[in-house]
């Protein structure tokens, strides 16, 4: 899956997803300081799901109304690995879970998701 890491998404996460076969791009290595509107263009323009703990992203998709990037994957638990994010998403991935067009949200006790 082609990836678009929030700059608050931890650099050993990034890696394993890497290593798992993910395309992963960083914001923090790309675009440091990109306000959260530019991410989710640069999301679309590339066809990256955003990963991100940051929850203004559904206020942006769903309050006001921004066009959606293609998906993005908020997580809300952040364990104290900090590959726990990316362990998180392939378990969610194996499992089948759907990503495309949704905003999805993780947390340690499971999986929601708002299709858009």
């Amino acid at each position: 899956m082609r990836f678009l890491a929030n700059e608050n998404f931890p650099d050993p996460s990034i890696t394993l997803l890497r290593d798992d076969g993910h395309d992963v791009l960083s914001i923090r290595q790309q675009a440091p300081g990109s306000p959260d509107p530019h991410v989710i263009a640069m999301a679309q323009a590339e066809g990256r799901i955003i990963l991100t703990f940051d929850k203004d992203y559904g206020e942006l998709i769903f309050k006001h109304a921004m066009e959606s990037p293609p998906a993005v994957i908020f997580l809300r638990y952040r364990g104290r690995d900090p590959k726990a994010a990316a362990r998180l998403i392939q378990a969610m991935l194996t499992e089948g879970t759907a990503v495309g067009e949704r905003f999805t949200i993780v947390e340690g006790s499971g999986v929601r998701q708002r299709i858009y």
